[in-house]
């Protein structure tokens, strides 16, 4: 099940990407995401309190509890930087260097997580990256690098969230653990928006970003809730590349959606991507 979880998660976090890069037109990324993550609080308060499951809060032990924490500061870091990148970059070139995160975190679930490195793990790493390298591409209307720079942290920060997620999932049920880190993360955004004072940037809210801005706060919930679900049962250096199969998502509704051109090199990334996928699954 933990498969069939790791490519839900992939299809719904490919979607997230599209639907965010819409609702960052005319406003702050930050600000846009703090609204998400309203969203995605309500939504896992939602399903908390449908298997009521708040009675467990008291079973959860320290260790669990500081690790849940550190995937919440991991996640607002990473989404800051991520959603920074999107805006800057095109959504495929964001997407593909972001993947190099499965290189990190094949490393750091040896370290951490006593994860064993094994000649399908790299091949398969290898595949993936290779494909996600031919997509590259350089877009026009990119004014500069910046997103690059804000797309390799996204890249560590998304290794260090899967890693924390994993020790911060034991003996705990993965909606409550998923509301608590959601917590977490509505807190320093805010925090972090109420600093910089992106807020302001409400006056340029839109109906049509307030859409998106709700469509990728509900599909960044369910993709969250299958990725935690996979990644409680399955090694974190498994989980993790198959998430990563939501390029092939995002290049399929970015096409659709944003008019995204694809062409014969694009292909070919795709398709090492998939086989590299295909391998870790059987």
């Amino acid at each position: 099940m933990w498969i069939i979880y790791a490519l839900l998660a992939s299809f719904f976090a490919g979607i997230t990407a599209v639907f965010a890069k819409m609702s960052v037109s005319d406003i702050d990324s930050s600000f846009s995401s703090s609204l998400r993550t309203i969203v995605i609080l309500i939504f896992f308060l939602i399903l908390v309190m449908f298997k009521n499951l708040f009675v467990e809060v008291t079973n959860i032990n320290m260790k669990t509890f500081i690790f849940l924490i550190l995937s919440g500061i991991s996640t607002t870091l990473l989404w800051i930087f991520y959603f920074k990148a999107l805006k800057l970059g095109n959504v495929n070139n964001v997407a593909s260097i972001d993947k190099t995160s499965i290189v990190i975190t094949l490393l750091l679930s040896s370290i951490f997580l006593s994860e064993k490195i094994t000649l399908v793990k790299i091949i398969s790493s290898i595949l993936i990256i290779g494909g996600t390298f031919i997509m590259n591409k350089k877009d026009s209307k990119e004014k500069d690098n910046k997103w690059l720079i804000y797309a390799i942290l996204t890249a560590i920060f998304t290794s260090t969230t899967t890693i924390f997620g994993k020790i911060g999932l034991d003996k705990i049920n993965t909606i409550l653990s998923t509301l608590i880190r959601t917590f977490i993360v509505f807190i320093l955004i805010w925090l972090y928006v109420l600093f910089t004072k992106k807020y302001k940037d409400y006056k340029k809210l839109k109906l049509n970003d307030i859409k998106y801005i709700i469509l990728s706060g509900l599909t960044t919930g369910l993709s969250w809730l299958c990725y935690y679900a996979a990644l409680q049962k399955g090694e974190a250096s498994l989980v993790f590349p198959i998430e990563k199969l939501n390029i092939v998502f995002t290049v399929i509704f970015s096409c659709i959606l944003l008019k995204e051109k694809i062409y014969k090199k694009e292909i070919i990334g795709l398709s090492s991507i998939i086989i590299g996928t295909i391998i870790l699954i059987f």
